[in-house]
């Protein structure tokens, strides 16, 4: 292809085309080498081979670890569901050994198919300094030399990642991996993708419904990103009001529920309170007797509502207001898991600049003011500022979802979700022409949340391909200690995005 003609084309159709270039035809595709897993010996382990650069397919290559669980039902089998649990850092693989399920309608009638995304678990992994990693900096810069100390920290570890991994650590970006999954469904001898994504898996699917839309057989988008938040104050915005008004329904659950911790409190006024002692340096753990920061206080939030853990969270709100150890039952720290793959996925797909501390302190303080309970989402925060310094550049940036030619796909989303915000699953949705089925209750990860309802629709549609109704929206389970689940699917044990 010529540079002019290139010039020419626009995204999505560049996209289109490379997409065309880059598919293998199942009959070409070596099949999958099915074995029992060593650490799950009910579960069959396998790999695929694909190239580490799609764009130059003789520059080496890396290793795709999967697993599956086989169908309950041989006579009623219709092929394959390929996973994706989200991260960035998620191993579906990993997951699917661990036990993670969709329904029993599901699997009955396909086998579950979980992989680990390139650079992620047993699949080749991107491997960053141990040093560099652990190396002291600041989270929240206090000044432009603490910033800069940032920066400098970021760069670093991603320099480590490129010379411990070489070239696969330029090549984490979703564009790849889903060129990767493609790769996956020839080699189960699948026609069309059969897919379930959570997260920032659902930016894994919107991405292959993009390169690959005659490959589309059923794509459920669970908790989706939105990838034409364009700037980093977009971004961050966005995730601290989802955050703020899920406070808002954990205090109103409170108010309304006697075994809340801090039922017939002021939970705004105590959250207000914690968060200025916490500035101050004054708000301790009462376990451990470590300094409690802001930023701690935002992942205590963020992680207890995933669930959501209301109950738990009012706990450990009560402890440190009354500075008493809570039970063995309520964790203080409900940290959002991170790891050192994230940066290196993260910062290729998004571009987010920060300038300098100005900037980003304009950023926290704004959304401290539009938050006043929790100040700043977590994971969001810690998403922006590691890619302060990254010493590579976004391959992959944002740009608005174009899905053309592709069968409908259903987005799913919690109303209230604390890390994925529904508004990115109707901007999705909207930018893609998707049905989108909204879960009119709370946590992340909206089929994982005991309603009947939205697990018979997303079944209904990955077992025959009919839609829900647009518009459908399903009634909100209230959450508690001793919620009973419904029989069938069994959440992957961590999501990120």
């Amino acid at each position: 292809m010529s540079g002019v003609l290139r010039r020419l084309l626009t995204a999505a159709a560049t996209t289109a085309v490379l997409g065309s270039l880059f598919a293998a035809p199942a009959s070409a595709a070596q099949p999958v080498d099915w074995k029992p897993c060593a650490d799950a010996p009910d579960v069959d382990c396998g790999t695929v081979t694909v190239p580490i650069d799609w764009g130059h397919p003789d520059r080496g290559t890396t290793t795709i670890a999967l697993a599956r669980r086989k169908a309950t039902d041989p006579q009623a089998r219709i092929g394959s569901v390929l996973m994706d649990p989200g991260g960035p850092g998620g191993a579906g693989a990993g997951e699917v050994k661990a036990g993670w399920t969709l329904s029993a309608e599901v699997t009955k009638r396909f086998d579950t198919v979980g992989f680990d995304p390139r650079g992620v678990g047993d699949s080749t992994q991107i491997k960053c300094g141990l040093d560099e990693l652990i190396a002291d900096h600041p989270k929240v810069p206090a000044n432009q030399a603490e910033f800069e100390q940032l920066a400098q920290y970021n760069r670093k570890l991603g320099e480590s990642c490129a010379r411990l991994t070489g070239p696969l650590a330029r090549f984490g970006d979703t564009a790849s991996v889903a060129r990767d999954m493609d790769a996956i469904r020839a080699a189960l001898g699948e026609r069309k993708l059969t897919y379930y994504g959570v997260s920032y898996g659902t930016l894994m699917g919107q991405q292959y419904a993009e390169l690959f839309p005659d490959k589309v057989r059923a794509l459920v988008l669970d908790s989706n990103m939105d990838h034409s938040q364009f700037t980093a104050w977009d971004f961050l915005n966005s995730e601290t009001q989802s955050v703020q008004a899920e406070f808002g329904e954990f205090a109103a659950w409170c108010g309304r529920t006697a075994s809340c911790a801090l039922h017939g409190q002021n939970v705004s006024k105590v959250t207000r309170d914690l968060q200025d002692k916490a500035a101050r340096g004054e708000l301790k753990d009462p376990q451990s007797g470590e300094a409690v920061t802001p930023l701690d206080l935002a992942s205590i939030f963020q992680g207890s509502f995933y669930g959501p853990s209301w109950d738990r969270l009012a706990t450990v709100l009560k402890s440190f207001k009354d500075g008493t150890p809570p039970s063995a039952s309520a964790r203080l720290r409900e940290d959002v898991p991170i790891n050192n793959v994230f940066q290196s996925v993260f910062c290729d797909d998004w571009r987010l600049p920060v300038h300098n501390f100005a900037e980003l302190e304009t950023y926290r303080r704004a959304a401290a003011a539009l938050a006043p309970d929790v100040k700043v989402n977590s994971l969001g925060w810690t998403a922006v500022t590691g890619c302060i310094g990254w010493p590579e550049r976004a391959s992959n940036p944002q740009h608005p979802l174009q899905v053309h030619g592709a069968p409908p796909l259903l987005m799913v989303s919690s109303r209230h979700d604390p890390a994925t915000p529904y508004a990115w699953s109707q901007a999705a949705a909207r930018q893609s022409g998707s049905t989108l089925l909204t879960y009119d209750g709370w946590g992340h990860g909206a089929y994982f949340k005991n309603s009947q309802c939205v697990t018979k629709a997303t079944d209904d549609y990955l077992i025959t391909g009919k839609l829900p109704a647009k518009g459908t929206h399903c009634a909100a389970v209230e959450p508690g200690p001793a919620e009973a689940r419904i029989a069938g699917p069994k959440p992957p044990s961590t999501i990120t995005f």
